[in-house]
């Protein structure tokens, strides 16, 4: 009789593991798209996916006026959600990408380190993505490599050549789609990166405007078309697939050919999932790019290690949260500590680090100053003993952990 049950148990485990489906997830930057154009377009492809999902708003930027600022540009919303961190640590600027710092790993480099046997790929017309944000064979990401790419195609004039009218963008987008989507159904990648560049192209050229629109909707067939590979795999091979749509940055409110600074326009984007489950976090307070990449990573099941994780600045946007809007204030050696509490009965850590050594590749040591209820809301710390014109707090939760910097400013001379 204990026989059989050990058996049955052991049938259902793995009945229950079948079920769920090995986790795959493909993400897609589309460029350069404000959140009200998407919201006012009729869009059937996004309707069939939000349908099974959801839709949010998203920001980008960092935090206004702070620490954090971050260039509402490309390259550095790329980053921002490759590495779930701003601009002051992946210190990619613009989009010349000239000095990325990379003791920020991305979300490639800690899934392939944690599963050396998952397959990544990325599906690009631009090959920087590849090369200097992936840091695609380079030795500062530890020799990661993609196990698939296409990308590159702005380089091949002959094939997709280039017209004032920008057309070749769209016909490069056209097959990165296709190389994606048939990759996809072939090989299902674990991880997958597509990235499209017309919209953007259209908004600078033409701003707000029908050709705008125009290159939306292309985007929705597009995504109509991704989404169809993803659901093959899913009905066929029982796979479980995460799809995130995101783009990089908005527009600016005169013309709507600009970006780069910190209006609300250009903060303000989006997110679509095929996943319905966002969590009270995602639900009440407006996410940020940099709260995809744990939300990948815990999809993936990818374990953060603690020093990158109390440097992510983002917040997974399923499963459990415990704390959100972590907000710090030093005065007269003292710390005020404050949060949202989003869980019921568990303790949170207050950890404090007087250091940045993340920042060259070093390690920081942090010290344990409170540890109280979660429901409690807030604490006061004393750091007396650690006088310092620049401070790391790091709240700790069971579900999540949140940080922020104090960086004292200079007395006036």
């Amino acid at each position: 009789m204990r026989k059989l049950i050990l058996v049955l148990l052991f049938i259902a485990i793995c009945t229950s593991v079948f079920a769920q489906g090995k986790p795959k997830t493909v993400y897609v930057i589309a460029d350069g798209i404000p959140a009200d154009v998407l919201e006012r377009l009729d869009l059937p492809n996004f309707k069939r996916i939000i349908s099974a999902g959801a839709y949010t708003r998203m920001h980008v930027g960092g935090t206004k006026g702070g620490y954090d600022q971050t260039p509402t540009i490309s390259a550095v919303g790329y980053n921002s959600l490759l590495t779930g961190v701003w601009y002051n640590k992946h210190n990619v600027p613009d989009n010349d990408i000239k000095e990325p710092n990379y003791n920020y790993p991305h979300i490639f480099s800690l899934l392939k380190k944690q599963y050396p046997d998952k397959k990544t790929a990325i599906f690009s017309s631009w090959l920087d993505n590849r090369t200097k944000l992936l840091a695609d064979g380079l030795p500062q990401v530890g020799g990661f490599k993609t196990d698939f790419h296409f990308d590159g195609y702005e380089l091949d004039t002959i094939r997709f050549k280039h017209d004032k009218e920008k057309s070749y963008m769209h016909r490069i987008d056209e097959q990165v789609i296709a190389d994606a989507t048939a990759t996809i159904r072939k090989d299902a990648p674990d991880l997958s990166w597509v990235y499209l560049e017309y919209t953007d192209d259209m908004g600078h050229m033409y701003g707000d405007s029908r050709q705008m629109e125009a290159a939306v909707k292309m985007l929705d067939e597009q995504m109509g078309k991704l989404y169809d590979a993803i659901t093959y795999r899913k009905t066929r091979f029982k796979e479980d697939w995460l799809m995130v749509i995101t783009t990089d940055h908005g527009r600016d409110e005169r013309t709507g050919k600009g970006h780069g600074g910190q209006s609300q326009r250009q903060r303000t984007t989006w997110m679509v999932t095929n996943k319905h489950n966002l969590n009270s976090y995602a639900g009440h307070y407006q996410p940020a790019i940099v709260d995809i990449m744990p939300t990948i990573a815990r999809f993936m099941k990818v374990n953060i290690p603690i020093d990158v994780l109390r440097e992510v600045d983002g917040t997974p946007l399923t499963g459990p949260i415990s704390v959100a809007n972590l907000v710090v204030n030093h005065f007269q050696d003292k710390i005020d500590v404050s949060w949202i509490p989003l869980a019921g009965e568990e303790n949170v850590k207050v950890w404090l680090a007087t250091t940045n050594n993340v920042k060259t590749g070093g390690k920081d040591e942090y010290q344990l100053m409170a540890e109280v209820p979660v429901q409690q809301g807030h604490v006061l710390i004393d750091v007396i003993k650690y006088p310092s014109a620049f401070y790391k707090v790091v709240l700790e939760g069971q579900y999540n952990t949140l940080n922020k910097w104090i960086i004292e400013a200079a007395p006036k001379q």
